[in-house]
């Protein structure tokens, strides 16, 4: 009787279990566990490509929330080394660090020495004027080798005021050289083998061209007519057998020592026709060093301040 009655048993269990329905299984979502994931308005769906996408912003909020402590996934960027700067403000050309790029390669402001807007070159054995900063102001290039100024060695240096080129070879200047230059103001040029001047610019103060081979025919006539702010002219050893004129009102210092200077007109400096004329500012003349006898022409100093420097026997 109890072996019937285990068996018995045994079926009514089973049965039991197979007559619940599996789509009644009741499962509850984590997070609203009051409710049913069908009750829910907005069931919480994940589309595959959405979910990659989300997956990887989640990634990277959480990574650049890490603490500064975790190595970076990457390696930052260096900055990039600031361009040295020329004179001018504008950046180096080439390989120059410094200033433009001379004719043996070296940036000028490594090979010559700048100074603010100044440019220092002397005795560095140059065969041509380097290129200049646009904003040099005095440039300096003495006791150096340099046979020939080209037309557009100083082209677009607009703040340029001197000039200084004492001591080199210089045997042939281009006629539009330096009259461009809008506020040139001094222009040196001593101890070199110039022979004939170029178209010099109006603004020009003070020029030195003493030591040349100018001679008879290299300064044109009339060539510092037009010079109203002309103050200082320097013309010794030379060679010239004549003052060049006319010589504009606001010259101060005029020397022509050591030349071949053999006569003077009354009217060099002074003006014949009119007695009362006198020229206040021209108080320095030098004419020694000439074979003229400055006693033979008295009325050609009446108007001036002072007596030339020179042979008055």
């Amino acid at each position: 009787m109890q072996p019937f009655l285990t068996v018995w048993l045994g079926l009514f269990l089973l049965g039991s279990a197979g007559a619940v329905p599996l789509t009644q299984a009741v499962v509850y979502d984590s997070d609203f566990y009051e409710m049913l994931l069908g009750e829910l308005s907005h069931p919480v769906g994940y589309d595959g490509s959405k979910q990659a996408d989300q997956l990887e912003a989640e990634i990277g909020t959480a990574l650049a929330s890490e603490s500064h402590s975790s190595a970076p996934l990457t390696e930052e960027p260096e900055e990039e080394a600031s361009t040295p700067k020329l004179i001018d403000g504008s950046a180096a050309q080439g390989s120059g660090v410094l200033g433009p790029q001379t004719q043996e390669g070296h940036p000028t402001c490594l090979l010559c020495t700048c100074l603010g807007t100044t440019v220092y070159c002397d005795d560095h054995e140059l065969n041509a004027v380097p290129p200049l900063p646009r904003r040099t102001t005095y440039f300096y290039s003495r006791y150096n080798r340099i046979r020939k100024i080209n037309r557009n060695d100083f082209a677009h240096l607009s703040n340029l005021k001197r000039i200084d080129l004492t001591a080199n070879f210089i045997s042939e200047i281009h006629e539009d050289a330096f009259w461009r230059l809008p506020q040139l103001e001094e222009l040196v040029l001593r101890d070199n083998r110039i022979r004939q001047l170029p178209e010099l610019p109006p603004t020009l103060k003070f020029i030195d061209v003493s030591k040349n081979r100018l001679g008879r025919k290299g300064i044109r006539n009339e060539a510092f007519k037009d010079l109203h702010d002309l103050q200082h002219l320097y013309i010794t050893d030379n060679h010239l057998d004549h003052i060049p004129l006319p010589l504009p009102e606001s010259l101060q210092a005029l020397h022509l020592q050591n030349n071949n200077i053999q006569e003077m007109h009354e009217d060099t400096f002074c003006k014949v026709k009119d007695l009362n004329y006198i020229r206040r500012a021209l108080e320095d003349i030098r004419l020694d060093g000439n074979p003229i006898n400055l006693s033979r022409t008295p009325y050609a100093y009446m108007c001036l301040p002072r007596l030339p420097v020179g042979n008055l026997i």
